[in-house]
């Protein structure tokens, strides 16, 4: 039986194993190194993080991601973007450098067992662990508009479900959102001959500015000191201090995770968007149906009324949301007994421990406790080290559901005792 088994091997999931492994914890690593990054992501697409903010997180601070660049021969400067396959390859570096192997393969299902968790592979292996932390990502999460649920594949997609774009060449496609993903990726359309629109629900777009100078006057910088989640002394509340950010009431630290830095273009991506771009804004779609062309939308706005439009595909660029009810590698019965706020994403303690004991929780779905940094590479650091505490401290309490009852036939959570 393991001490820790980790779920993801993103950068969430590398760094908590790196974490793991220093602290002398028996830990295996399931996933694909990278695999987002790898895999969802389009070629040409960049990091909208600062290089010094992007780096994966190992006690001793050696595998930063300006070490890979310098041994690469790669400029990594404060304001210039990181193309995603640096990104990419930087991830699989730290993965043989500070990880203990990692097994690629799919976690299906995990679930409840005596003294811990049994944890099933896609090939049907299982294998047990006394704690389990779950780095899934974003990819369970993505997020479609309604009036787009029940049509096809091949006429509706998610943002996240492109390693690449060529099979959109000379077609035509609306892109929905305002935020990052939404932009570049219709930029990158355009670039490659894409008949491309973006239809956002906002009256206008917004764009992040250049970030200040790295060097500059000392009371510039305490007007607005350099942050990993862009400068200013709130984005440097969220970015250094998540400890801080979770005492902060439960209504307010949903309300700031909701809505806080976004959706917003990076600076680098304007020029290639406006005037180049179809822009619709102020425009929802609110029905969808399937014409022998492809779509038809009928859009609504509060000012114009109704347009309808057609076109080949839809790419919803529209997020991700994280849920408990998405965990859906969990067992039924274990997913029930975790405890959720008031957005519906599982509650977690102070050291990213769940509600139910040795299940701990990573990334995104930790953001409504933590903080937008879990939105970003830049909270890996915080969670690996801060994680593993707690799972160190688990494992000298000892499990604390020995006993595994059956699960309630209403799927209502049930106290579990220490």
């Amino acid at each position: 039986m393991y001490d820790l088994l980790v779920v993801g091997a993103g950068p969430y999931g590398l760094s908590i194993a790196s974490h793991a492994a220093t602290a002398g914890l028996k830990v295996r690593v399931f996933g694909r190194p990278m695999a987002s990054w790898r895999d969802h992501m389009p070629s040409g697409m960049f990091l909208k993080s600062e290089p010094w903010a992007s780096n994966l997180s190992d006690p001793e601070g050696r595998w930063r991601l300006d070490v890979f660049c310098a041994f690469r021969g790669i400029t990594a400067r404060h304001a210039e973007p990181i193309p995603l396959e640096v990104f990419a390859e930087y991830g699989l570096w730290f993965a043989r450098n500070a990880v203990p192997g990692v097994d690629e393969r799919t976690v299906v299902r995990v679930a409840r067992c005596a003294g811990g968790f049994e944890a099933v592979a896609e090939d049907g292996e299982a294998c047990t662990a006394r704690t389990v932390a779950l780095a899934v990502g974003v990819l369970p999460f993505a997020e479609v508009p309604a009036a787009l649920h029940g049509l096809p594949a091949d006429l509706v997609s998610h943002s996240s479900h492109h390693g690449g774009l060529g099979r959109f060449r000379d077609q035509d496609v609306t892109v929905i959102g305002g935020g990052q993903a939404a932009l570049e990726t219709a930029a990158l359309l355009t670039e490659q001959g894409t008949r491309v629109r973006v239809l956002a629900r906002a009256d206008r777009l917004c764009w992040n500015d250049a970030p200040p100078p790295w060097e500059r006057p000392w009371w510039r910088s305490a007007r607005s000191p350099h942050s990993g989640l862009g400068p200013g002394w709130r984005n440097w509340f969220y970015a250094e201090r998540p400890g801080l950010y979770r005492r902060l009431p439960e209504r307010t630290r949903t309300r700031i995770a909701a809505g806080a830095l976004g959706p917003a273009g990076a600076w680098w991506v304007r020029e290639r968007v406006e005037h180049r771009v179809e822009l619709l804004l102020g425009r929802e779609v609110v029905t969808a149906h399937e014409v022998p062309e492809g779509l038809r939308l009928e859009t609504l706005s509060r000012r114009g009324g109704p347009v309808v439009l057609e076109t080949g595909h839809v790419i919803a660029a529209t997020g991700f949301r994280a849920t408990r009810d998405r965990l859906r590698l969990l067992s039924p019965d274990l997913r029930a007994l975790l405890a959720t706020g008031a957005d519906g994403a599982p509650a977690v303690g102070p050291e990213f421990e769940s509600s139910y004991p040795g299940l701990f929780l990573a990334g995104l779905i930790t953001a409504s406790g933590f903080g937008p940094a879990m939105r970003f590479v830049h909270g890996a650091a915080f969670t690996a080290g801060t994680l593993v505490r707690g799972v160190r401290r688990r494992l000298r309490k000892g499990p604390a559901h020995r006993q595994i009852p059956a699960a309630r036939p209403t799927g209502e959570p049930e106290t579990v005792r220490g």
